[in-house]
């Protein structure tokens, strides 16, 4: 999938993500400026299998397509966090390198135990690929 180039773009997308993915039961996800150049985008979706994803994006797009410069991504079955992927920097973690800042936690000991996240971005959307990796959950 291509860059964004426009915030009126990436919302029309999201807005119709139930529309591409059907297992998606209910998406709470809202798209908000908070300012010239920045948005946010937060909210849940739900899936027929049992799962929940927790959305949060800061979008931004001064120049060129829309950006991802901050995200969290926690996914839930009933009353536990499975994983969650973030961007934050983890320097003194060498196995990171290669996707920095991009990982995933997962368990056991799901806080400290990371792995690289080759699939996430700042340019493309992650949602597709996310949604897709709870699909086949």
């Amino acid at each position: 999938m291509s860059p964004f180039r426009s915030l009126a773009e990436y919302e029309t997308f999201v807005y119709t993500l139930q529309q591409g993915y059907p297992s998606i039961t209910r998406s709470t996800l809202v798209l908000a400026r908070r300012g010239r150049s920045t948005a946010n985008l937060m909210g849940e979706l739900h899936f027929a299998n049992g799962y929940r994803m927790i959305v949060y994006e800061l979008l931004t797009w001064d120049e060129g397509p829309v950006r991802i410069e901050r995200y969290s991504y926690e996914v839930w079955r009933d009353n536990e966090k499975v994983y969650w992927y973030d961007p934050q920097p983890h320097p003194n973690d060498p196995s990171l390198a290669g996707t920095h800042p991009h990982h995933k936690h997962i368990p056991p000991d799901i806080k400290h135990n990371r792995i690289p996240a080759p699939e996430l971005s700042s340019v493309l959307p992650n949602l597709p690929f996310l949604i897709n990796e709870i699909i086949g959950s």
